[in-house]
């Protein structure tokens, strides 16, 4: 591994990792407190603007996704417990984000209502094998989720130690996830969905709207929709229903929440993609 990434003891466990992440994570608070203000937003005199409200005065044009449920599915990526649960490595680094936009609970919200709706539901998720660790180059996130054994998992072939680690699935999903009919693709291994197959799955079940959710936001998710834009399919992002690290090196969050603004079909926020669903808008 690369010597320029400060070093984790391997005797330090789990909560050495934790730990790191959160040190390294300390400026996070600063960050958010000190945030650039958005001008675009309009604030009460003397109040502090919220960075990640939507424009007062929006520039692009609205959106005019409608779903059509009988080709519709709900996308989420990365429903893990790494990601989403103070247990998981990163949480160091997202939590602050998963506990602002209530992450959690909302993803569940969306699974209770594709459910309901009896949509098309699938999951994208994120493991590594012992063989991943032999690349020979990474980017940093790559080497960070690497260095804290995010999402790991001893073979593709075993599930020897799965149940309940850092890879595992939220338990609170489990029963939507693991019910026969959720379309579980196979693994992604840095961010987007080109070489696992999830767009195939889809296809199969002629499916051409998406509803975006899960980790994290700037990286996955946004990768994700990306990938599903360019092959076809008009993707809305449900924005509360995802989070992302917030670092000295910047906010994953409001980056992704730029970015879906600019290049989804639709963002909304999970009350709204309820009620669509529920064929209520």
């Amino acid at each position: 591994m690369s010597s320029d990434f400060p070093a984790i003891s391997d005797q330090t466990g789990i909560t050495g990792r934790r730990n790191f992440l959160t040190n390294g994570a300390a400026a996070a608070a600063a960050l958010a407190a000190a945030s650039i203000a958005n001008p675009a937003v309009a604030a009460a005199p003397g109040s502090v603007p919220d960075k990640y409200a939507d424009p007062a005065k929006p520039m692009l044009p609205p959106s005019t996704m409608k779903l059509d449920l009988s080709r519709t599915a709900l996308v989420v990526i990365d429903p893990q417990v790494d990601f989403l649960s103070p247990k998981g490595v990163a949480w160091g680094a997202v939590g602050t984000s998963v506990q602002e936009h209530n992450t959690v609970e909302n993803i569940g919200r969306l699974f209770a209502a594709a459910k309901s709706a009896g949509i098309t539901v699938a999951v994208s998720p994120h493991y590594y094998y012992p063989t991943d660790k032999g690349w020979k180059f990474e980017g940093a996130l790559e080497k960070l989720m690497h260095k804290i054994n995010m999402f790991d998992r001893k073979s593709a072939y075993s599930m020897d130690g799965f149940e309940a680690s850092g890879a595992d699935f939220m338990p609170e999903y489990k029963q939507y996830i693991l019910d026969g009919k959720t379309i579980i693709a196979s693994p992604h291994k840095v961010y987007g969905p080109e070489h696992n197959d999830l767009a195939l799955q889809l296809r199969k079940q002629r499916i051409d709207q998406v509803v975006l959710a899960g980790m994290s936001a700037n990286l996955c998710v946004e990768s994700h929709l990306r990938e599903l834009l360019e092959l076809g399919f008009e993707v809305a992002v449900v924005k509360d229903a995802t989070a992302a690290a917030i670092l000295p090196e910047g906010d994953g969050y409001l980056a992704a929440l730029t970015n879906f603004r600019f290049i989804a079909n639709a963002v909304w926020n999970t009350s709204q993609a309820v009620d669509r669903l529920n064929g209520k808008a």
